[in-house]
């Protein structure tokens, strides 16, 4: 389930990326696929451990171009261990919401992107994510949980002021909105709830086979209620 089009951020065979925050790897998988030397770097030792397994089968499966790097890294996205003006695309997806600094975040993204370079980042949308606080403390109020709801505008000014431009914007995942609100009245936790599980059942449905209904369903409703706020960036030349 990919958030971001790669296709607005010009990645492809040779691009230098990195994927800060990549979790469990699925945006960095796909520039990946299309041939990037990429660099999925979180803090988490687990996930990298197993991004880079991923990245071993892809390449013994010849899914990627022989061309093709990628590798893992374990940091701090306050501190990347990088030089100025490194990559052609950075990425940062779903996770300023989970730090406190995040102003000092969008400025190692802009300090380690190339001038003319490429970047998105993108952040629960801000009415979805308030119903999700309404329902339940234990969605955001935890450990490494959200620190804080973005409006579009905030997160523009914010890094507009880290010297990027905002070229585009986008909002996706709009059936992924209700699924999130009917966890929360539920309980997070409670993944045995009847509505929870059918309501997964058709994600994982949707995901695995992408028919023309839903797709086109999601695409008309992105706009309304799409659950993520997606902000295409440029650094001036």
């Amino acid at each position: 389930m990919l958030t971001v089009d790669f296709d607005r951020l010009g990645v492809n065979a040779g691009t230098k990326a990195i994927d800060i925050g990549a979790g469990q790897g699925r945006h960095s998988y796909e520039m990946f696929r299309r041939g990037a030397d990429v660099i999925a770097f979180d803090q988490s030792d687990s996930d990298m451990a197993e991004v880079s397994e991923m990245f071993d089968a892809m390449i013994a499966e010849e899914q990627v171009p022989a061309s093709a790097k990628a590798r893992t890294e374990v940091g701090d996205a306050l501190h990347l261990p990088y030089a100025d003006n490194a990559f052609d695309v950075v990425l940062m997806s779903e996770i300023l919401e989970h730090i406190p600094s995040d102003t000092d975040a969008i400025a190692e993204m802009a300090r380690v992107l190339a001038p003319g370079g490429h970047a998105a980042v993108t952040v629960p949308r801000y009415w979805p994510e308030k119903v999700c606080w309404a329902f339940s403390d234990q969605y955001h109020a935890n450990e490494g949980g959200h620190v804080r709801i973005y409006k579009a505008s905030e997160l523009a000014a914010k890094v507009s002021a880290a010297g990027l431009e905002v070229v585009g914007t986008d909002h996706r995942h709009a059936l992924h909105a209700p699924y999130w609100w009917i966890k929360c009245a539920v309980g997070v936790e409670n993944n045995d709830n009847p509505l929870v599980k059918a309501y997964h059942k058709l994600l994982v449905w949707d995901m695995m086979s992408a028919p023309a209904a839903t797709r086109l369903t999601e695409r008309a409703l992105n706009p309304l209620v799409g659950k993520s706020v997606v902000l295409y960036l440029r650094k001036p030349a």
